[in-house]
């Protein structure tokens, strides 16, 4: 069970390759930015600015003091700056724990962290008391001293117990995978829903784990001689952590409520739409796939594209149409990750349900991924989570300009209806509209109609439901010979014409 790691700082030892992981080339970094900058160049202001806005205050590594008992932190925010990383590497194979923890690194530099070193230790499962074992753990604490980090990352969820007690091993702050994808959408959260979202999962999170972040928490607020209690009312009284757990729930109770009501109107426009008949498509899919890019490539929607992990928290609804006319909303959705919190599906459930309710999923996956059928799996997984294991699937292959050809062929193999488009070069894009045509509900009512002036909103709603033929304005109203949908053409029988 020999740990194989990961150092930063000694790129070129041969004796592993897999040290390399974790190196970074001057050059790679500069044509990464050249990348993202054509990629936003032709992104209308909104999302540009959101861009910026987002990078206007980053952290800056070395300027806070950690105390050498981590025991005496009571409240430690979740502060990232020189870090380790640590997998338990139960089942797959070596590439497959390696892909794991390198999507961890890049988790936690999203999260605004330096990562020094990490390392993955093979077990048939992660150990009850410290999550690596004593042996090990002893060897992560010789890691951190000799790499000078403030925090170990753990690539999986801790409990309670084997986060305070790696804590007492490692002499510093030990965090898990949940908390730094939690840590993530904190910072990436801009509207009200989002942040009560965000919020909501960390206290969820937290609850259980308060008795691992400080002992000094085991204190009574106690009522003694001369205390407000007075005389009968005198005892050890509400220790600190009850005092904590009541005011956690009582905010979560009350985030709850909030997000009940932001979900009652979110539900009111969903059956809005329901009710004018436009088809929905959700785009759905793994984080950092382009699912925003790809949303400005069909619509022009200046959504903010950022090459990073959980970018887009805010879903964003615009309206397209087919080839031939007909009216359709995209919908830009929350990406997911593999092992995504429980926690988070619970609190961005109101949101999710877009990729349950719609016609059509456009599930984007990264071509330019090196494991691309894991992303796959891990979204289906979370497709079942949320009731939407039944409806329409589309694969769509993006960033093919990056992809390898034989990672492409074998993705091709597994799912042969795939489309294979590029959102930063537009390749592929006018097969993905007709694909997407295809698979929408089929207008088969013609309708051939007379409406009078005053029911121009029948007129409006042929425009954005149906597909027109010809239109004429007349004497008597607007002429229109049109295809709509069933429920339209009900409403439309009133004013139908003999055809001649």
């Amino acid at each position: 069970m020999d740990m194989t790691e990961f150092n930063e700082r000694d790129p070129f030892d041969g004796r592993d390759v897999r040290r390399d992981a974790f190196v970074v080339d001057d050059s790679e970094v500069d044509a990464l930015r050249a990348g993202e900058d054509a990629r936003t160049q032709d992104i209308p202001d909104r999302g540009q600015l959101e861009l910026e806005d987002r990078h206007a205050l980053r952290r800056v590594a070395g300027l806070s003091t950690e105390l050498a008992d981590v025991t005496e932190v009571e409240y430690r925010s979740l502060r990232l700056e020189r870090v380790v990383l640590i997998g338990v590497w139960t089942s797959g194979t070596q590439l497959d724990a390696d892909n794991s923890l390198i999507e961890l690194k890049q988790l936690a530099e999203t999260a605004g962290a330096m990562v020094l070193e990490g390392a993955t230790q093979r077990r048939s499962k992660p150990d009850p008391a410290t999550y690596v074992g004593a042996g090990k753990a002893a060897e992560l604490r010789e890691i951190v001293e000799a790499t000078g980090a403030d925090t170990v990352i753990c690539d999986g969820e801790l409990t309670p117990g084997q986060l305070r007690q790696l804590e007492e091993v490692v002499k510093v702050k030990v965090i898990d995978r949940t908390a730094l994808i939690l840590d993530i959408f904190a910072q990436h959260a801009r509207s009200r829903e989002g942040k009560a979202q965000v919020e909501l999962a960390q206290l969820t999170y937290l609850l259980p784990r308060l008795r691992g972040w400080g002992e000094s928490l085991s204190r009574q607020a106690g009522g003694r001689a001369g205390s407000n209690g007075g005389v009968g009312l005198r005892g050890p009284g509400e220790t600190k952590i009850e005092t904590d757990r009541r005011r956690i729930n009582s905010r979560m109770a009350k985030l709850r409520r909030q997000l009940a009501q932001m979900a009652t109107a979110r539900d009111v426009m969903r059956d809005r739409r329901r009710t004018r008949q436009v088809p929905a498509v959700a785009i759905a899919g793994y984080t950092n796939a382009g699912k925003s890019s790809l949303l400005n490539r069909l619509t022009g929607a200046g959504v903010l594209v950022e090459n990073a992990l959980f970018a887009t928290l805010d879903p964003t609804v615009r309206q397209a149409r087919t080839p031939d006319g007909r009216a359709f909303t995209l919908s830009d959705t929350v990406g997911f990750v593999r092992h995504l919190p429980h926690q988070l599906v619970e609190a961005f459930r109101s949101t999710l349900e877009e990729v349950a309710d719609s016609d059509l999923i456009l599930h984007v996956v990264d071509g330019s991924h090196p494991d691309p059928e894991q992303q796959l799996a891990s979204v289906r997984e979370v497709f079942g989570e949320i009731g939407a294991r039944d409806v329409p699937e589309l694969i769509v292959i993006n960033k093919t300009d990056a992809a390898d050809p034989v990672l492409l062929k074998q993705l091709r193999t597994k799912e042969p209806g795939a489309i294979e488009v590029s959102a930063h070069t537009g390749a592929g894009v006018e097969e993905l509209v007709a694909a997407i045509a295809e698979a929408l509900p089929r207008l088969d009512h013609e309708v051939r109609v007379v409406v009078p002036y005053e029911r121009g909103d029948l007129v409006s709603r042929v425009h954005e439901e149906g597909r027109i033929i010809t239109e004429e304005h007349t004497g008597e109203g607007t002429a229109l010979r049109a295809y709509v949908p069933e429920a339209l053409a009900g409403q439309l029988d009133a004013f139908t014409v003999a055809v001649r």
